[in-house]
């Protein structure tokens, strides 16, 4: 699995960079903060679940590029835009000063809008696929990445600090905040599949299950990693009085729920992949 996972991830890096390149008008300044923000250390963890599903469909590498890249941009920015001193306020990401306190406030909020559009333009502009196959693409990118998915669960996670609330609306806003994008992830991986719609509804269910188990891993992570493993201050969710897994449940429970939830992931697997099997079980052991 780890030679696979770095094989996507080497890819992955490599296709973003060529993206960032020179471009006509784009100012040095936003180009090299894009980068910056960009190609850095990430797990890669959408790209590979899309690379991954679209293999196993015999889907060629090449005309998942487009999409990996998309999907990676989109990710990046929400990161860029979390981070701010208006969001959550961090000045750590991936082990590296976050993009506004590299460069400055406006220049990251300029490099989160830049990487939303790039993504939409990578994904439009891509010789290899077919037209009807960029609208399902486009559809799928957009639902998951704004007001009824990734941005929903921002917004709903802006307003749970400080404030009781329920498992249930934990669980809400991470199927949004995470666990749309990874779902999103699977499905683009098979949009190009004949086999698609056959795989849709099982994929829809695993993207479910992996981005809450994601999620309380994660949480899990902020309170026994420290800052150097994890790139980010570690407790920086308890120090924002953040609404968690651990918190809600307790930390061994979360871990029991985590545990559940990867079992469920590995139950709806249905492709045939030792990759994917793998990574959903990586999922429990990773350090950062």
């Amino acid at each position: 699995m780890k030679s696979q996972l770095s094989r996507y991830q080497h890819r992955i890096h490599q296709k973003l960079s060529e993206y960032l390149t020179a471009y006509p008008n784009v100012p040095a300044k936003l180009l090299e903060a894009m980068r910056y923000a960009t190609l850095n250390n990430g797990k890669r963890l959408r790209p590979a679940l899309l690379y991954g599903v679209g293999e196993a469909l015999q889907i060629p590498l090449d005309k998942l590029d487009a999409a990996a890249c998309a999907l990676e941009l989109i990710h990046s920015y929400s990161l860029v835009h979390d981070d701010l001193p208006a969001m959550d306020d961090d000045d750590l990401r991936r082990g590296q000063p976050t993009c506004h306190i590299q460069y400055d406030e406006a220049t990251a909020i300029l490099v989160g809008d830049a990487q939303q559009t790039l993504a939409y333009q990578i994904l439009l502009q891509d010789p290899l696929i077919l037209e009807q196959h960029k609208v399902t693409l486009m559809q799928l990118l957009t639902q998951a990445s704004g007001m009824s998915g990734m941005i929903a669960g921002q917004m709903l996670d802006i307003h749970a600090k400080d404030q009781s609330n329920t498992l249930a609306t934990l669980e809400t806003m991470h199927r949004l905040k995470t666990g749309a994008l990874i779902q999103c992830a699977l499905l683009m991986g098979a949009v190009q599949s004949p086999k698609y719609v056959e795989k849709q509804p099982g994929l829809a269910v695993l993207g479910e299950k992996i981005g809450l188990a994601f999620q309380v891993h994660d949480d899990i992570l902020d309170i026994e990693q420290p800052t150097e493993v994890l790139g980010k201050p570690q407790g920086s969710d308890e120090a924002a009085n953040g609404l968690t897994y651990p918190k809600q449940l307790g930390l061994e429970d979360a871990k029991a729920y985590r545990d559940q939830l990867i079992k469920e992931a590995l139950d709806a697997l249905n492709v045939d992949s030792s990759f994917l099997r793998d990574l959903i079980q990586y999922l429990t052991t990773r350090r950062y």
